[in-house]
């Protein structure tokens, strides 16, 4: 359980100090779930539900975080992820001040303000918990793939196919996976992590057993000892093949171009993750037809950007709807129509800047970047019918776009005129059987 105490403090007639006094007092059980949160994060989890249920007192007084701990730093850190990021991101706008904790005046404040010295000892338990990647690369005659399994601490398996669209080894396929691998695990949250591929050149390169006399090989080996220092623990281990078959199957159906399995994700990748030297010498056999398929490809697409960009920098200034928010929340411009002028005074008090940033406040308190029409349009575009888009209704695309943390006024309209003009979605639509008049 979680609690935290709303004190005033102010002066009093025949008090020579200012004087403390209890207002409200909120507590919550937590969840199994949020049990699992660092002290760290359940303390800034007791400011944000704090903050949400007491939002008028928030915002109409300066409030000061009285802990020993230093949340400060951490909502304005730039190296926040996951929860703490976005909670850090709903907390900055308020102007909360933390400052360490020193005399404990209010007995009401000592009651509840323990700083749960008891949960120190749980954590050292979920410390050992730790996951299991299997990794593997496949190369075949219609291209390479690389293929991985993830393994939770209690037994889930989410499993992910990368499909590689450049010239690589069989090696560099193994190189790949591991680098894939180890990229999806820092953004999973992960920790501590036991990799496990069946590759005896990987493992003894990046365990310094055995050497790099390839600068390829030497690339690929920096990258996965700089991804390392990511983690706090990490182990790479070498296994036999049968023991690595699912990882194997995934990379064999990702090489040789295979339907994506049920509950798999799958990911394409064009560009090497490492640069090295004389790459070009290297992929001087399979890259052969492509200087004669640049030419005509290559012309084309500066002269369409110049047609399409040329209004478009005479037409967004004018036209983005951001600029009057902006002038009005930097500067004070409201526009010369009175009805405008009063509508743009009641919208605005949903919007906030945030580093210079224009955010719009949503219904739920989350912040939400505002960003141009045009912009908004090509992000519906790629959700709609990009690599994983399932061209579904226009509100399910504007609700997936919100939720990612995204705002523009015309969205719904966006999306219906995406969907409108889609062929795929014009000619697979449900087809309506019913006449067009009674009989």
């Amino acid at each position: 359980m979680v609690s935290s105490a709303l004190i005033v403090e102010r002066e009093e007639e025949g008090h020579a100090f200012r004087v403390q006094r209890p207002v409200y007092f909120i507590s919550e059980v937590l969840s199994d779930s949020k049990t699992r949160y660092s002290q760290i994060q359940k303390l800034l989890y007791t400011v944000l539900i704090t903050k949400r249920k007491l939002r008028h007192y928030f915002e109409s007084h300066p409030v000061t975080v009285v802990t020993s701990f230093p949340l400060g730093e951490v909502v304005r850190s730039h190296d926040a992820t996951g929860r703490t990021a976005k909670w850090a991101l709903e907390l900055m706008d308020q102007g909360i001040s933390y400052v360490p904790r020193t005399a404990i005046k209010s007995q009401a404040l000592a009651d509840f303000i323990a700083e749960w010295t008891e949960v120190q000892m749980p954590p050292a338990a979920v410390d050992q918990e730790y996951w299991i990647m299997y990794f593997d690369g496949s190369l075949m005659k219609k291209g390479a793939g690389a293929g991985l399994v993830f393994v939770s601490p209690l037994g889930v398996h989410m499993r992910y196919m990368v499909r590689l669209h450049f010239p690589s080894s069989n090696n560099t396929a193994e190189y790949e996976a591991l680098i894939n691998g180890l990229r999806i695990a820092i953004e999973l949250g992960i920790r501590r992590l036991d990799v496990r591929g069946d590759s005896q050149l990987v493992v003894n390169q990046v365990m310094k057993e055995s050497g790099c006399h390839d600068t390829k090989m030497e690339a690929y080996c920096q990258e996965v000892r700089r991804l390392e220092d990511k983690f706090d623990g990490l182990e790479l281990n070498h296994i036999p093949r049968r023991l690595n078959e699912a990882a194997d199957t995934l990379a064999k159906a990702a090489s040789s171009r295979e339907p994506v399995p049920t509950g798999v994700f799958a990911s394409d990748q064009h560009k090497p993750s490492v640069r090295y030297a004389g790459s070009e010498q290297a992929d001087d056999g399979p890259s052969s037809p492509t200087p004669k398929a640049d030419p005509p490809t290559v012309p084309p697409d500066p002269e369409v950007m110049e047609l399409e960009e040329d209004p478009a920098m005479e037409s967004d200034p004018p036209n983005d709807w951001r600029t009057l928010y902006l002038d009005y929340l930097l500067h004070d411009v409201l526009p010369t129509d009175k009805t405008e002028a009063r509508r743009l005074t009641r919208r605005a008090k949903s919007f906030v800047l945030v580093e210079g940033e224009l955010y719009k406040r949503s219904h739920i308190g989350i912040l939400q970047l505002c960003i141009p029409g045009e912009q908004g349009k090509l992000l519906l575009s790629d959700i709609h019918g990009g690599a994983c888009g399932h061209h579904a209704a226009p509100r399910t695309l504007v609700g997936n776009a919100f939720r990612q943390g995204f705002y523009w006024p015309t969205a719904v309209a966006d999306a219906e005129q995406i969907v409108r003009t889609c062929e795929g979605c014009q000619y697979y639509a449900r087809q309506t059987h019913l006449l067009a008049q009674a009989l």
